[in-house]
């Protein structure tokens, strides 16, 4: 059997066998933003190494590319969630708040656990940021490690024998249907009955939609910890910025919207098979069928839709085109609003028995929401895709002052943050998380002022931390970039994510001074 060392060089000397290595993206074939070059593009901001540096020459794409990894391949805590989205809170409060929702967390982990012994899982998913070390910013505000939280409170989880008030949002099984939350029967036939809480919060949102004009804030505001299915389409339609703030002008605004999207598909997509756009088209028909749910991407009316999306939005957006990741941030607006129409999981609907307007009316309105997110990231997918660089470097920089120990662990094995982060901002991480966990993810960033822009770098890496014990027991630059590649977080469910969220939000107050150097 060949040494590690051995086996580490064959996988230098290899790059381009690198599990999961990408081949050529269309859209990005150009060299990538290097800052020696377009140095006035980002404000150089000195800090002292954590690291030892090792001496850098100006990438090459080829260097790039094989660096780059296959991007294609309720309960207590929804007060305090929602208190932390009101920016008037002092740092104070919300560290104290986010310390509570993680306490939460693991005092309902720890009250399932007591029962059922023989559910092991949990106890690890409980302990997942045991190992966390305490943080500070640069302004030496004291984060108080999560760690350090369950040890402070450990008497009170383990003699806590209150009853829940209600059961986990999602249960561990090996699929959870996307639309519904939680539910003590797993056998029971479709939606659960909703909880006394649950009630309350859904009446909230339908009082505060049914005003003459919804406050956009107060919204933002109420969604920050989730949105109850039933009106998470009109919310997401709201919070995205497609939809007015005005009841009276809504309809008209839908009708307009959708007849203009209709003109462009008579407009343009007849030249799909033009020598000038054939390129993108077969592109686009080619990512496609990877997308997720399989069981439905893959039904032929939906298939077209998305071609129609995905090609109408590159013909209109010369500047980057289409680049393969794209396609996979239509999937949850499509999937949300088709929700709004059926009764099964959304995994075992059959798309044809919709009616074909109400097709028609889901198409042209996730083209929109699809339009108004990519308006605040389109420099992910610009030429050079030079905000993902930019991103990758700044996680880079953040995960070093939160875990030097993870950081210094990657740099040892060699393993560069480009092979398993660049999926992470170019997918906005739904390849890392099943379906319901990115609609549940979303919420949250359509409630951020620049949620998908710039909250999604702090949830990168409080997610990169979440994992530092699996990290550092990993002693292999393979193991070490597969697992990376191949994180378990097949049964994440709404607990998971509004853990992932809460430390998130922390970072964000700790290390806010981050990503000043790209924001514009």
């Amino acid at each position: 059997m060949a040494s590690d060392g051995a086996r580490r060089q064959f996988w230098k000397r290899s790059s381009h066998r690198l599990p999961g290595s990408i081949q050529h993206v269309y859209g990005a074939q150009h060299p990538p933003f290097d800052p020696l070059v377009h140095g006035t593009l980002i404000k150089t901001v000195p800090k002292t190494p954590t690291t030892p540096v090792k001496p850098k020459k100006v990438s090459t794409f080829q260097e790039f590319e094989s660096n780059t990894s296959d991007a294609w391949d309720v309960g207590e805590d929804d007060d305090e969630l929602l208190a932390m989205a009101a920016e008037s809170l002092n740092t104070e409060v919300v560290m104290e708040t986010a310390n509570q929702v993680i306490q939460n967390h693991s005092r309902r982990q720890e009250q399932h656990r007591a029962p059922e012994d023989h559910i092991c899982g949990d106890s690890e998913r409980a302990e997942r940021f045991s190992d966390l070390p305490s943080v500070t910013g640069s302004d030496s505000r004291l984060v108080k490690s999560v760690s350090e939280s369950h040890t402070s409170h450990s008497t009170e989880i383990l003699s806590d024998t209150t009853p829940l008030q209600r059961s986990q949002s999602l249960p561990y099984a090996s699929t959870v249907p996307l639309g519904y939350g939680s539910s003590d029967d797993k056998n029971a036939p479709g939606p659960p009955a909703l909880t006394e809480r649950e009630v309350y919060r859904l009446e909230k949102f339908r009082q505060l939609l049914a005003g003459p004009n919804t406050d956009l804030e107060e919204l933002r505001k109420l969604s920050w910890s989730g949105i109850p299915k039933q009106v998470r389409p009109i919310t997401w339609k709201l919070l995205s910025g497609y939809l007015p703030a005005n009841v009276d002008r809504r309809e008209g605004t839908l009708r307009r919207k959708q007849k203009e999207y209709f003109a462009f598909i008579d407009q343009y997509y007849d030249s799909r098979n033009d020598e000038a756009h054939q390129d993108t088209y077969r592109q686009i028909h080619i990512d496609i069928p990877r997308m997720s749910p399989e069981t439905l991407i893959l039904q032929p009316k939906v298939t077209e839709i998305f071609e129609r999306i995905l090609f109408i939005w590159a013909i209109r957006h010369p500047a980057s085109g289409y680049v393969q990741g794209i396609n996979d941030l239509v999937t949850p607006f499509f999937v949300v609003f088709i929700c709004e129409h059926i009764e099964e999981e959304v995994e075992n609907v059959d798309v044809s028995c919709v009616p074909a307007e109400v097709l028609r009316n889901i198409e042209a309105d996730s083209y929109w929401c699809l339009s108004k997110l990519l308006d605040g990231i389109q420099d992910n997918y610009t030429f050079a895709q030079p905000g993902i660089q930019m991103k990758v470097r700044l996680l880079e920089e953040l995960v070093s002052r939160i875990d030097e120990q993870v950081h210094r662990h990657l740099d040892q094995h060699e393993v560069k943050y480009l092979q398993f982060a660049f999926r992470w901002m170019n997918n906005l991480l739904m390849r890392e998380m099943p379906l319901r966990c990115t609609v549940r993810l979303w919420d949250t960033y359509q409630s951020e002022p620049e949620g998908f822009s710039h909250f999604h770098l702090y949830v990168c890496a409080a997610f990169l931390v979440r994992w530092r014990k699996e990290i550092l027991e990993e002693k292999d630059f393979q193991e070490l970039l597969i697992f990376l590649q191949n994180l378990p977080t097949a049964h994440w469910g709404n607990e998971e994510v509004s853990v992932l969220l809460a430390e998130a939000y922390r970072l964000k107050f700790a290390f806010a001074d981050a990503p000043n150097h790209y924001k514009k």
